[in-house]
């Protein structure tokens, strides 16, 4: 009889066991359902309608969004928004004639292009897969940088354009937990508080209004500056016009699209600071030191100038007088001045150079 309760109560045991093990493969099954439906949600919302998809060489999808369906309309501000007519300065050529003064081609594409391109009243966008999703922090922001400290993030107003250093000496490393590789990129950003909960990059959330048929913002660019070879430069611009837009040029005459001014908060009227440099990121390093190994630039230090560290020239602003010149007032700052360096080199007679860069983590010297 004894024998029989103990089995009895082996055989209840085994069966609470099972039971236990049963509802937690049911609860993982529904959190598993659950997200796959949150990324197939996300995806469909990233994701619009193509009139034409084009594959490229280096693995990314681009699609041909009709003008008038891009992600920007989604955005509340812009539910009834009409696309802005090109102000006319800006198709007018300001080429500086202390262009090509470095020596430097021109000569930069998207590796996209290679295989096709969007017809008209269409704008490429590169497509999100779900893999990026998954490597995202959260669903939530996707796309996002992560939140800027800032006395004052309310009114922090920022529009950002670059590849990542454009001139980068083979160094690719760019931004591989949103792009999902170490291909150089050429992207945008903005947020009006620091991205606490405003901005993105590229076209991951509603804001910018893209126009032109022949760039796809976060898409891989080249070819590759390298020492001792030919050094590769792209020329960009942002542009404020008197409704209070922002424009984003390229190569002095694509004008890609713009940031409307019912989003840009204080920036409609005016900008008080115009930035241009590097910036290394990485989730892994939460103190300082120690400091992350990311290399900015082409790691080489802001020294070692012209064919060997990352710059940028001809560099311009545009005041009241409506007449683009070199800023008045320039000055250089390095957060971490042993881990990475600024150098503006102003020669009597040329026009100045601005070069940053470095290796990033190298004991002694950056710990």
């Amino acid at each position: 009889m004894g024998k029989c309760k103990v089995a009895i109560l082996l055989l209840w045991v085994f069966f609470a066991l099972c039971t236990t093990i049963l509802e937690l493969k049911v609860e993982a099954r529904a959190a598993s359902s659950f997200l796959e439906k949150e990324i197939e949600a996300k995806l469909k919302l990233l994701n619009k309608p193509a009139v034409k998809s084009i594959k490229s060489e280096d693995g990314d999808i681009i699609d041909c969004i009709n003008i008038y369906k891009q992600p920007a309309f989604d955005h509340p501000a812009l539910i009834n928004h009409t696309i802005q007519r090109i102000p006319d300065f800006l198709l007018e050529s300001q080429s500086s004639s202390t262009r090509g003064a470095t020596n430097a081609s021109t000569d930069v594409f998207q590796t996209w292009q290679k295989s096709g391109s969007c017809p008209k009243e269409t704008v490429p966008i590169r497509r999100i897969r779900k893999e990026d999703l998954l490597r995202a922090v959260s669903l939530n922001r996707f796309g996002q940088k992560p939140p800027e400290p800032s006395v004052n993030s309310a009114t922090n107003t920022k529009l950002n354009f670059s590849n990542l250093d454009y001139v980068n000496l083979e160094n690719r490393s760019v931004n591989p937990k949103l792009y999902g590789d170490h291909n150089s990129r050429l992207f945008a950003a903005w947020t009006i508080n620091s991205y606490h909960t405003t901005g993105c990059f590229d076209l991951t959330c509603q804001g910018f209004v893209q126009i032109a048929s022949e760039i796809a913002l976060g898409s891989t660019v080249g070819p590759y500056s390298s020492q001792f070879n030919q050094q590769y430069e792209i020329n960009v611009g942002i542009f404020w016009d008197r409704n209070g837009n922002w424009w984003l040029r390229m190569k002095d005459k694509i004008i890609v699209g713009y940031w409307p001014a019912a989003i840009v908060g204080n920036l409609q009227h005016s900008a008080t600071l115009v930035q241009w440099g590097g910036q290394v990121f990485s989730y892994n390093v939460k103190t300082t030191p120690p400091h992350t190994g990311t290399q900015m630039g082409s790691g080489e230090a802001a020294s070692g100038r012209f064919g060997f560290a990352c710059y940028m020239t001809n560099v311009r602003i545009k005041d009241y007088s409506e007449t683009l010149k070199y800023p008045q007032f320039v000055s250089t700052y390095a957060a971490e001045p042993y881990c990475y360096s600024a150098l503006n080199d102003v020669q009597y007679g040329k026009d100045p150079v601005f070069f940053f860069g470095g290796p990033g983590r190298r004991p002694p010297y950056c710990p």
